[in-house]
Parts: structure tokens; C-alpha cells; sequence
């Protein structure tokens, strides 16, 4: 066999490697802030799947990004339930600076993000770079 008829495979996308990188810091600050650590230890898995360049990894991260779709619809309706839900100003201390945000913005923000995960998610590109060559070879 030449070297010729091996297809060269597909480089990994730039934005789906920011994109794993935004996962793995999300699932170890949840690790260490011992928030979901199940839920997290999971990301971390489909972020070796998709590095692994696995099938499977690219069926997980789709679920991932549409059960997350699924969330972000419901905000409305979570925002909706009054004095039921806990709303205010949220406080974040980033870099001994505190930062104030409102429920809308951080929920603006998480739509903003959900809409480029899905589109990220869903582009031929990052379903051309999980298509390899199947073989039995261990090495490869």
C-alpha cells in the first residue's frame, strides 16, 4: 500500500478546539468547587472522545449541545415563575474585583453562548474531522 491511498485526516477545527477548552475549564472548576462533579467528570470524558477523534464523541457532544438548547428554551418560563425563583443581582469575584450582573444578563449571555455551540456543533467541518478511516490497525 502506498502512501498515496492513506487519506490524510482532517486537522481538528480551531473553534471546536476553543470550545473543548471552554468545556475543560468549566468541568474542572466544578470539580474543584465540588458542584456536579458526576456532570463534570462526563464533560471531561466527551472532551477525550472528541480529542480521540471518536464517533461516539461527536453523537455526545450534538446531545450535549441539544440537551443544553433545551435548557436555554426554558429560561422564559423559568424567569416566569415570580417570587418562586431566586432573582437579583448576582455577585462574581473575578480577580478580587466584585462584578454585579443581573438574571437577564447572565442569561443572555448563556443563549449568546448556546447559539455558537450550536452553531459550531452542527457545521460539516467538525463532521468531516470525525470521519476516519476505519481499520484494525491499534497503532493508528
Amino acid at each position: 500500500m502506498t502512501e498515496q491511498s492513506i487519506p490524510k485526516p482532517a486537522p481538528m477545527p480551531k473553534r471546536l478546539i476553543a470550545l473543548m477548552l471552554l468545556y475543560i475549564a468549566a468541568a474542572v472548576s466544578g470539580i474543584v468547587a465540588k458542584q456536579g462533579v458526576l456532570f463534570c467528570l462526563l464533560t471531561l470524558l466527551m472532551v477525550l472522545g472528541v480529542f480521540a477523534r471518536q464517533r461516539a464523541g461527536l453523537w455526545f457532544l450534538r446531545g450535549y449541545t441539544l440537551l443544553q438548547l433545551a435548557m436555554v428554551s426554558l429560561l422564559p418560563l423559568i424567569l416566569d415563575q415570580g417570587d418562586d425563583v431566586a432573582t437579583g443581582p448576582n455577585t462574581l469575584n473575578l480577580a478580587g474585583m466584585p462584578f454585579e450582573a443581573s438574571d437577564y444578563a447572565i442569561f443572555a449571555a448563556l443563549i449568546a453562548f448556546c447559539m455558537v455551540q450550536v452553531w459550531l456543533v452542527f457545521t460539516p467541518k467538525v463532521g468531516r474531522f470525525f470521519n476516519r478511516a476505519q481499520n484494525f490497525n491499534l497503532m493508528s
